[in-house]
């Protein structure tokens, strides 16, 4: 076996780096253990503050904006969100914890409100919330210190972005769609057979009007078999080339996919609030889900949002998130109203009013544009006015469906007789359960022909 001479053997003492290199081998490298806010979910946590971030004055309906938004109120929601929302694992807990025997309380509430601070500072740079001017002052303000910014002193607040209604509405919509035990729908599908890009049925034979979808074997062997037949019938050889003819063509059938334009109508009046639930809410919640799903799902159909109190306004998909409940009655007949004005402007295939509401009409415009209110029992010149809108929207062919969250008997008669007039449907649901239902309604639309 022969011997190759690989060089001169350097010992390891000869190396001698260079010198751009000798400075960076004086230092020791360590095992990398991270930051405590790099195990956080930013949106998990944005998520685990939705009651928070969508509050709707449960609580505190005098001063809503002083009292729910304010700085104190959001470190309170991130503390708790961290310990009892399952944002940290638990390694990470006894991390920032420490060991109790150590008794280096100070030290612990330290490292605790550092992160709590560095989580807002991160939602704030992160576009979730905007932050108020001076934090500096608003933490000696919670201590009760400094610069003439006492605890007498107002606290500091902050304002929810759009990016934060959007992400929450898509999270609610995530959510319902799991517990649907379905990920992805269709269009609004109907029992009418039209040419469509989708291939549901057997190809049919083109006629005027139809969507050029055609279907290219059967058009062909149409087109061959024509040929054939002509041939036998002069008695020669069928021709090698085939023509296409307009008898020939043939076309794609698919389910037909209708436009739908929905008004939702919130029940903002004080009792959603009331007797220890928040109702209003989950309400809200479920309406910035159904955007999320028309935007992602249905792009071609629309969307408006009315509440109706005292009186009732339209309000942009890009406010509902800040919507709040007030001291108002219920003025049922002037929400639809508003709800059939703003349909009639929509060509649309359907037409629906979903409306929510845990309160029986209470309240009426009169033609001056005074108020009349009534909240003991039911009306009967309330109810007759409500009722008579409700003719007005069937007459329109507009349907309501209704989503009570309460069981009074009165308001069930009321209920049930809309969805007599109006064909629609009425739903006994809860803030737990009205996702479910308003989404499921929305989306099952097989059971409708259009014509």
């Amino acid at each position: 076996m022969g011997i190759v001479d690989a060089g001169p053997c350097l010992s390891p003492t000869a190396y001698r780096p260079p010198p751009e290199l000798r400075g960076l081998m004086k230092y020791r490298y360590t095992k990398f253990t991270g930051d405590l806010l790099d195990d956080i979910d930013l949106q998990d946590l944005v998520s685990k503050l939705s009651d928070l971030l969508l509050s709707s004055g449960f609580g505190s309906p005098r001063d809503m904006d002083a009292e729910e938004r304010t700085m104190q109120a959001l470190h309170d929601a991130v503390l708790d969100a961290l310990f009892n929302g399952g944002v940290l694992p638990e390694d990470t807990i006894e991390q920032l914890l420490g060991d109790p025997a150590d008794g280096d309380q100070e030290g612990t509430r330290s490292k605790l409100e550092d992160l709590i601070q560095q989580i807002i500072e991160k939602m704030g740079e992160e576009g979730y919330i905007t932050m108020p001017p001076d934090l500096d002052a608003e933490r000696e303000r919670r201590q009760g210190a400094g610069n003439g910014q006492g605890p007498d002193q107002p606290p500091a607040t902050f304002e929810v972005t759009d990016k934060a209604l959007d992400f929450l509405g898509y999270r609610a919509l995530r959510d319902l769609l799991g517990s649907l035990g379905k990920s992805s729908y269709g269009r609004h599908d109907t029992r009418e057979q039209a040419t469509g890009v989708e291939t549901t049925g057997a190809p049919k034979p083109y006629e005027f009007g139809d969507t050029m979808n055609l279907d290219p074997a059967s058009t062909l062997l149409n087109a061959a078999q024509r040929e054939l037949r002509s041939a036998r019938a002069e008695d020669r050889r069928p021709s090698r080339r085939i023509n296409v003819t307009h008898e020939d063509l043939m076309v794609v059938q698919g389910e037909y996919q209708s436009s739908c334009a929905t008004v939702i109508m919130l029940d903002c009046s004080h009792s959603m609030i009331l007797y220890g639930e928040d109702r209003f809410t989950p309400a809200k919640r479920v309406a910035m889900a159904l955007a999320q799903l028309i935007k992602i799902q249905y792009p071609g159909d629309a969307l408006n949002v009315v509440l109706f109190h005292d009186s009732a306004e339209e309000v942009p998909l890009s406010e509902l998130g800040r919507v709040r409940v007030g001291p108002y009655y219920t003025n049922t007949r002037e929400g639809l109203r508003l709800a059939r004005r703003i349909l009639d402007r929509q060509k649309k295939d359907m037409r629906q009013i979903i409306m929510i509401t845990d309160g029986k009409p209470s309240a009426l415009t009169q033609p001056d544009g005074r108020i009349y209110r009534n909240a003991f029992g039911l009306d009967p010149y309330v109810v007759t006015e409500t009722l008579r809108e409700v003719a007005a929207c069937r007459k329109s062919n507009i349907m309501i469906n209704t989503f009570m969250l309460a069981r009074d008997y009165d308001l069930v008669s009321f209920v049930r007789r809309v969805a007599d007039i109006c064909k629609g449907k009425a739903y006994f649901t809860t803030p737990y359960t009205l996702g479910q239902y308003v989404l499921m309604d929305y989306m099952d639309k097989k059971t409708k022909t259009i014509h």
